[in-house]
């Protein structure tokens, strides 16, 4: 007989999924669900609404699921390097839509608790809205023909913070807080351009009314009146970190996207706080260093390797012990705008996800990422067993750091992290799979020459890395 004692370093370890760019059915979220349990991950924030898509039906509003579950086509191809090369958005010409049924997230919460995982939904409000506006228009500021959006980024078009408004929000709450039995509801918050606000003389007339100055605190007041709403349920409103420019209350919960800053200003006032940095935990970032890879699947941006992941530590500096406190843990974010299936969907969480369960569990202090990375060729044939397309690892070795010099050759050492796998490679500038060089021992190059090494890791799955490739002059 064992006897293990084990804690976690904090109570919030969340994975949040967007439904909202690209649905996913339930068996799919049922399936992160378990794979959150596996690695004891409780949290599941799920992401439902937003402006390419409603996807929770509110029986009230018959028409977000007719009309704001719906869009009628979507962008091809990656929305920010089109903008810079100043070409024409293309779609799809493909209607695209999907809801779950209340029955069904009733299905899905059951499941979640039975693996305790909380599920956190998020309502987005103000900002984020057009899906909403293009059932409901009369919950704008200004009329207009409101449609879904068919691309991704931040509208000007928000709901008007009028007493329709509030009513509309309260009604499709009162059903939301009857499905989630946990005790945070998440309100979004963020990216709310107060552009048609400016310009309201409603808005205008409810900044009069409540000696409100600055028309960003609109947006504090808005909070706070469904913080209210939703206390009155038995519910924590918990927000993006942008809720902090207008003000927030000393019970609502910071989630802190935007780098530390928005957390640690929270922290410092005595709110809780989960730290979310895109930095560290946006993991719809990419996995290869040069960005855009066409190697690699379409991706929103940036370079996140898994060590970035593990290497983060949720407790600033800036924060003293006491303020430590407040930090109630950490969340990575799968955002779909570019990940429409869920097979994309595992390769961009795994095994990335399994750094952010250490961050969460083991003290900072504690951590050590070479032990880590010998622990994690562990977990490949577990995920091969549920069936789980993540990434595989490209081979290490193959940088200009790692290759040494000896005489008139340089001498290229190898290593995978996959057990039982293969390392294929070539000299030749050729892409390299299973009719090429096997590696089985430290590689002699010529010096004097310009050759590009090229090297693939093939699981025993069969499955391949992405190449990794040096020019060696």
């Amino acid at each position: 007989f064992v006897s293990v004692k084990d804690q976690p370093a904090f109570k919030w370890r969340g994975g949040m999924l967007d439904v909202s760019r690209h649905f996913f059915p339930v068996s799919f979220v049922k399936k992160y669900i378990d794979l959150l349990a596996s690695y004891k991950l409780n949290t599941f924030h799920w992401h439902l609404t937003d402006d390419q898509g409603w996807r929770i039906e509110i029986k009230k509003y018959p028409k977000l699921t007719q009309i704001s579950s719906n869009r009628k086509e979507t962008l091809i191809g990656a929305q920010q390097i089109l903008r810079n090369e100043k070409k024409e958005f293309i779609y799809d010409g493909t209607p695209y839509g999907g809801f779950y049924t209340q029955e069904e997230v009733k299905d899905v919460v059951a499941y979640a608790q039975k693996r305790y995982v909380t599920i956190v939904p998020e309502i987005e409000m103000p900002g984020h809205s057009v899906a909403v506006l293009a059932a409901y228009p009369e919950l704008a500021c200004k009329p207009g023909d409101y449609e879904v959006l068919t691309k991704w980024g931040i509208s000007k078009d928000i709901v008007c913070p009028s007493e329709e408004t509030f009513q509309f929000f309260e009604n499709v709450l009162s059903e939301v807080v009857q499905l989630f039995p946990g005790k945070y509801v998440h309100i979004g918050g963020d990216e709310a351009p107060k552009d048609v606000w400016k310009e309201s003389p409603e808005v205008a007339k409810i900044m009069k009314k409540n000696k409100i100055k600055d028309v960003e605190k609109v947006q504090g007041w808005f909070n706070a009146r469904i913080e209210k709403f939703l206390e009155s349920k038995g519910k924590k409103l918990i927000g993006w970190d942008e809720i902090l420019e207008g003000g927030i209350s000393p019970s609502s919960t910071i989630m802190s996207w935007r780098g530390e800053k928005g957390g640690i200003e929270a922290a410092k006032h005595g709110n809780t706080v989960v730290m979310s940095p895109t930095t560290h935990f946006y993991l719809d970032y990419g996995q290869n260093p040069i960005p855009h890879n066409p190697k690699e699947p379409l991706m929103i941006c940036c370079y996140l390797p898994i060590e970035k992941v593990y290497s983060y530590n949720p407790l600033s500096k800036e924060l003293t012990q006491e303020q430590h406190k407040y930090i109630l843990g950490v969340q990575a974010n799968l955002w779909t705008e570019y990940i429409p299936t869920a097979e994309k969907a595992e390769y961009m969480l795994f095994p990335r996800l399994l750094a952010l369960s250490e961050v969460a569990w083991t003290p900072y202090e504690k951590k050590d990422f070479e032990s880590f990375e010998n622990r994690l060729s562990e977990q490949f044939l577990r995920l091969d067993l549920k069936d789980v397309n993540y990434r595989i690892p490209q081979p290490t070795g193959l940088d200009s750091e790692s290759i040494v010099k000896q005489g008139d050759k340089v001498i290229i050492t190898l290593n995978s992290i996959v057990p039982n796998s293969e390392i294929r490679y070539t000299l030749d500038g050729h892409t390299p799979d299973e009719t090429t060089h096997l590696y089985t021992k430290p590689i002699a190059v010529p010096s004097g020459r310009k050759i590009k090494v090229s090297a693939v890791t093939i699981a025993p799955n069969g499955r391949h890395s992405v190449p990794v490739e040096l020019v060696i002059d």
